[in-house]
């Protein structure tokens, strides 16, 4: 039993960011990396659960997220090439991503390396959660982590069959998490025809976290809902914005528990505002540090 520590399993990718001179920088990304990396700035002991190529990509991403404080020693390691995203980013902030997935280290998830154990909390996210067969080893071995799990759809479209297909494979995950935290795109894509998030907490979960971009954050649980405004900043890009409101999601559940963090949804959703915002502020999956997030 590891209750001082959190899980977060996933995928640590390169995405190709354009940048001001219209030239591609490789930046780490991956929805669950950008999270571990946000919990470990916050000062949570983070391990990050996921394959590494030993190639030169694989190498830069060990140096961003150890340099974040992740811990990487539940990591598995191999000789295969790292994914990669080809990024482009509109005049408002939002984000494309065109995907090279096949054969490659980031998803190769088995139970002959995946960890025994049981963490304070375990976060589960984005491709590694559709992209088989590494989908259907993860989540197997998620069954068997009997704590508090976070689930981040970070809804890919491009990268996984038709929608149908697509639901069926996030809504194995959703039956397994406590917490599901998802943008409005990714909701209103999966479910067109749904007409509250409310319905979602039948599929399972204790809570709905929905994020609005700039609008807010809207918390929804079998009492009731709760919606926060977004703190206004000059925008630079949204990268990692979501990742960091799931990584406060954690935090809170990993000082003060699940029902803590429902009786104070407002109070944390307010922080995860904060937080997201500071990481629009500036280029790429960039979250804040604790004390950067405290004296905000």
């Amino acid at each position: 039993m590891n209750l001082d520590e959190v899980w977060v399993a996933g995928e640590a990718l390169i995405d190709f960011i354009p940048n001001s001179i219209g030239e591609f920088q490789a930046i780490v990304g991956g929805g669950p990396a950008n999270t571990a990396r946000a919990l470990a700035k916050l000062g949570v002991h983070t391990y990050f659960i996921g394959g590494l190529s030993s190639d030169k990509y694989g190498l830069h991403i060990k140096e961003i997220l150890t340099d974040s404080s992740v811990d990487l020693t539940l990591a598995s390691e191999s000789e295969l090439r790292t994914a990669t995203a080809q990024v482009s980013i509109d005049q408002t902030g939002k984000v494309k991503y065109f995907f090279d997935l096949k054969d490659t280290s980031t998803f190769d998830f088995n139970q002959e390396w995946l960890p025994r154990g049981k963490p304070a909390v375990l976060h589960l996210g984005t491709l590694a959660t559709v992209v088989e067969p590494g989908a259907s080893n993860l989540l197997n071995w998620a069954k068997s982590i009997d704590t508090t799990r976070v689930f981040d759809p970070n809804v890919r479209p491009s990268v996984f069959g038709t929608r149908a297909e697509y639901r069926a494979s996030v809504e194995r995950f959703i039956a397994i998490s406590d917490v599901v935290k998802l943008s409005i795109e990714d909701l209103m894509w999966l479910y067109p025809d749904l007409s509250s998030a409310s319905e979602l907490l039948a599929k399972g979960p204790s809570l709905i976290v929905v994020t609005h971009g700039a609008e807010g954050l809207e918390g929804i649980h079998s009492h009731g809902s709760v919606f926060v405004p977004g703190v206004e900043i000059e925008l630079v890009d949204t990268v990692g914005a979501g990742d960091t409101v799931g990584a406060i999601l954690v935090e809170s559940i990993f000082y003060h528990g699940l029902a803590s963090l429902i009786a104070n949804l407002e109070e944390v959703l307010g922080r995860a505002a904060k937080a997201a915002a500071i990481t629009c502020s500036r280029a790429g999956a960039n979250p804040p540090w604790r004390e950067e997030l405290d004296q905000a």
